[in-house]
């Protein structure tokens, strides 16, 4: 079902019954488990016109490079044929968003679109809306709960979020219908070819100095993902995440950035494989709490991005310690390069350039190093942001600017004074000995 409180009105009016109802894909490329296209095929249908779909591709894209821009692509191949199978065209198309989709407008009763939570994505749809003169409506998709039906305001932490949050989950927590019966637009140019996404990434010349990663994107591989997970991983998830030298976790944050899977999905089957206990607790609180936490903090905090959109308290802290001693100093490049004196962080930073990922017993250490290694803590933010945007195939999302604040101090709290840290929290190499054999990660990335 698509709950209405997931349906918002961008422009207003009556769509006519001829034309046809245009998607515009944004945040949601998939067909299995995306409230948008199916709100779009029963509109189709209601009004009995065609359905047509658009991905506009800004080369532009801030920060993307060829890693990021081919993960996205193998996500177009897999929807141009998920959705082809259904009947509906999908035309990729180069150019500034906004302006590709006003033009994919003429002609159309109704434009349907996902919604997402970063700047760009809420400027480009902003700007769609001005300059349609038909109904525009946007359909929440890539959160199991619509983030404004929990909170109407920046949550202090997951603890202020959790219980407003449960609350009210069990009612979106609930397949979407699969709406049959559309019918596909007949003269729809197609126009970006994105079978052969390798290929397409170097005609499109864009940044090609990080390659791809190790892990193929795409709606097929997020679900076979997804399904070797919860049938074999799930029940040991809640210790098995911790160590990064087993395969013990989900790995599907990459595909849930680039939308190729839906939460929504994953939590249901992740109940459906599991009769209950602390693997599925830690991963539902993983997938919904931790994930619509860092929605709420892009959503309300127009300076999710920056330096000055940590708390006060952390702030405060940090540049009262900002001229203590810093035991070393390392530039952007030469931490870029893994030149440090810690293998421990060298090893998490080659995983990181060498496959797209890091794993999370690693991520908060590797952040917290570079504020240490910094400085001045602005220094440190900018270049944590820098290289985990670069290189990971989840940067430049929401969760992406949640954890790089956690390492600041976002969504935690003060903690015992210690040089150059103050109250933030502080992680040592010893604490990792502690939790798995961080000689033997070491070993491996080396």
């Amino acid at each position: 079902m698509i709950q209405p409180e997931r349906v918002e009105v961008l422009r207003a009016g009556s769509p006519a019954r001829e034309g046809f109802v245009l998607l515009w894909v944004q945040s949601s490329v998939r067909t299995v488990g995306n409230h948008a296209l199916e709100y779009a095929v029963g509109e189709a249908r209601r009004l009995g016109v065609p359905l047509a779909a658009i991905f506009a591709l800004n080369p532009a894209y801030p920060e993307a490079n060829a890693r990021h821009f081919q993960y996205l692509l193998e996500g177009l191949r897999d929807l141009r044929a998920g959705l082809g199978a259904r009947g509906i065209p999908l035309s990729v198309r180069l150019g500034d968003p906004p302006g590709e989709v006003w033009q994919a407008a003429r002609g159309a009763s109704l434009v349907v679109t996902d919604r997402g939570y970063l700047r760009p994505g809420r400027q480009w749809r902003a700007d769609l809306a001005a300059r349609l003169d038909v109904p525009f409506v946007q359909v929440e998709s890539d959160a199991v709960v619509p983030i404004r039906v929990v909170s109407a305001k920046q949550e202090f932490a997951a603890r202020t979020l959790r219980p407003k949050l449960h609350r009210v989950l069990e009612r979106f927590l609930v397949p979407v219908d699969v709406q049959e019966g559309a019918q596909g637009h007949p003269d729809w140019d197609p126009g970006l070819d994105v079978s052969d996404p390798a290929l397409t990434v170097r005609a499109l010349g864009v940044d090609n100095s990080v390659p791809p990663g190790e892990e193929e994107g795409g709606e097929v591989r997020a679900l076979a993902r997804l399904e070797h997970f919860v049938t074999r991983l799930l029940p040991g998830y809640d210790s098995g995440r911790r160590d990064p030298n087993v395969d013990g976790g989900s790995r599907l944050s990459a595909y849930l950035h680039y939308g190729h899977l839906s939460p929504l999905t994953a939590a249901l089957a992740a109940r459906e494989h599991s009769g209950g206990g602390p693997g599925l607790d830690a991963f539902l609180e993983e997938m919904i709490v931790r994930r619509e936490l860092s929605f709420n903090f892009c959503e309300f905090n127009p300076a999710y991005d920056r330096y000055e959109g940590l708390p006060h308290w952390a702030r405060e802290n940090l540049e009262a310690h900002a001229a203590d001693p810093r035991p070393h100093l390392y530039t952007r490049e030469q931490l870029d390069a893994a030149a440090t004196h810690d293998r421990y962080w060298n090893a998490a930073h080659r995983e990181m350039v060498r496959t797209g990922r890091m794993h999370n017993a690693m991520r908060m250490y590797w952040g917290k190093k570079i504020l240490e290694w910094s400085a001045t803590p602005q220094e440190a933010y900018a270049t944590t942001l820098w290289l985990n945007n670069r290189y990971q195939l989840d940067g430049r999302d929401a969760n992406s600017y949640a954890s790089v604040g956690w390492i600041f101090g976002l969504h935690d709290r003060p903690w015992a004074r210690r040089p150059i840290f103050g109250t933030v929290r502080y992680l040592a190499a010893s604490g990792l000995s502690r939790k798995f054999d961080a000689e033997a990660y070491a070993r491996r990335w080396s």
